[in-house]
């Protein structure tokens, strides 16, 4: 993966281990953060001691790892059977399982079950040793990459999780009272990379469609819910200039802290509040938002009662726009395939899931009209992501189809991407469900 500065995240971290003097650590991660660690065990696999990963999915660098694997996972959902694949081509691989537990991106498995995994990451890193270090405890950052040192022993680097509210917090304590614990963050890493390679793709195009029809005025006060890494905010505040009262309110302090920082690299903290919250009961009076925003949020948690908060904090008159991701609508890929396997590989995806009263369909329409809205407009969209763009989700949509393959079908698949990456046309669309509505007066 590359960053910002065209260089790859794994120069990023060894020039982040130079400056703190680490030669080894045991490195952990979360389920989408392949970007973080795939190529620093790749092509600096002496720097990594172990490798411990929260729900990872099947991927031939987990064949290839030189180091030992510890696979933490729930027993239940489309996450479990991933980490029952993973470890079935891995099996030299240790795990441990939660029982009971459905792993989901936005999970909060630390406050959940931290204990437990506290207790099974310590049973795994002291059955491989490292010598001790002692770093000055603090927080810093080194080519783009935060980190903060907590604790004194052998170096453990917690790189970010997924969307999870409180990410490692709730294991700092007990895994520095043992080990030197280093806890990284920053935009070149974890979800907050993704989110924001979102905003450098064809997402901002639909994300601006939405804009465009909430009909922003000066001096609307515009609140989003779930603001992620803040790109949409950001958008929001770019297009106003500053005549506009922008409201972000996230549960997740983690995205937070991130998102606001981001704001103010871009001059554009002073044009946006930034509110810990849910989107289940939103922080704010009734009737003081003029545009309410839930973009890619519904999906994680009650849809049905985010949408009633969105309303109530809503002004009659005021208009609410949102979008989910689209896990009943067909992939497409522009592969010169045949006809029969190019029907099997465009459909719908839906491995990711949604939370169990969440919204990522067609259902979305109903629901607003349901809220009882005025002048709803519906459209469904396609959003491309390209190499250029989104290497990293790129790699997970296209390992999500391969993994869906007969190997007959995977040999065809591998042949025409291979051709289509070299001549750059190669791409995979996803769906979006979008709708804005007015708040009746």
């Amino acid at each position: 993966m590359r960053t910002d500065w065209n260089r790859p995240v794994e120069a990023c971290l060894i020039d982040m281990f130079r400056h703190l003097g680490i030669e080894r650590a045991h490195i952990a991660a979360g389920q989408r953060s392949e970007g973080d660690w795939t190529g620093l065990a790749t092509h600096y696999a002496e720097r990594v001691a172990t490798l411990s990963l929260v729900s990872p999915r099947s991927m031939p660098e987990l064949r290839r790892l030189q180091c030992p694997l510890l696979v933490l996972a729930g027993d239940q959902g489309p996450t479990a059977a991933a980490a029952d694949k993973t470890l079935e081509e891995v099996p030299h691989a240790a795990s441990h399982r939660l029982r009971g537990y459905e792993y989901l991106l936005w999970s909060d498995v630390m406050a959940d079950r931290g204990e437990e995994i506290a207790s099974a990451m310590s049973n795994f890193l002291d059955a491989h040793a490292l010598p001790r270090v002692s770093l000055p405890e603090g927080a810093g950052e080194v080519a783009g990459i935060t980190y903060r040192v907590r604790g004194s022993g052998p170096p453990v680097v917690l790189m970010p999780l997924d969307l999870t509210p409180s990410q490692w917090e709730p294991l700092i304590e007990p895994l520095s009272a043992r080990y030197c614990t280093i806890c990284l963050g920053g935009s070149l890493l974890g979800p907050v990379a993704m989110l924001e390679a979102r905003g450098r793709s064809d997402y901002l195009s639909v994300v601006r469609t939405v804009l465009d029809r909430a009909d922003i005025k000066a001096g609307d006060a515009v609140l989003e819910v779930g603001g992620g890494s803040g790109v949409v905010l950001r958008e929001i505040a770019r297009r106003t200039a500053g005549s506009n009262r922008i409201i972000d309110v996230d549960i997740n302090p983690y995205l937070l802290r991130e998102a606001a920082t981001l704001a103010k690299r871009e001059g554009l903290a002073t044009r946006i509040e930034f509110r810990q919250g849910s989107a289940e009961a939103i922080p704010l009076d009734d009737a003081s938002a003029d545009v309410a925003l839930a973009i890619t949020v519904l999906e994680e948690g009650d849809a049905d009662r985010m949408l009633a908060e969105l309303v109530r904090v809503t002004k009659p008159g005021g208009r609410i726009g949102a979008v989910v991701r689209a896990l009943d609508l067909p992939w497409w890929s522009n592969l010169p395939l045949n006809p029969t396997f190019h029907t099997k590989v465009t459909r719908p995806y839906s491995a990711s899931g949604a939370a169990q009263n969440g919204c990522a369909d067609a259902s979305l329409y109903r629901r607003l009209a349901a809220a009882g809205l005025a002048e709803t407009k519906f459209f469904p969209q396609l959003a491309a992501s390209t190499p250029e763009t989104e290497p990293v989700r790129l790699a997970l949509l296209e390992s999500q189809i391969v993994a869906s393959l007969e190997p007959a079908e995977r040999t065809e698949w591998q042949e025409a991407a291979a051709a289509s990456k070299a001549d750059g046309t190669f791409f995979i669309a996803t769906g979006y469900h979008c709708a804005v509505g007015i708040k009746r007066v």
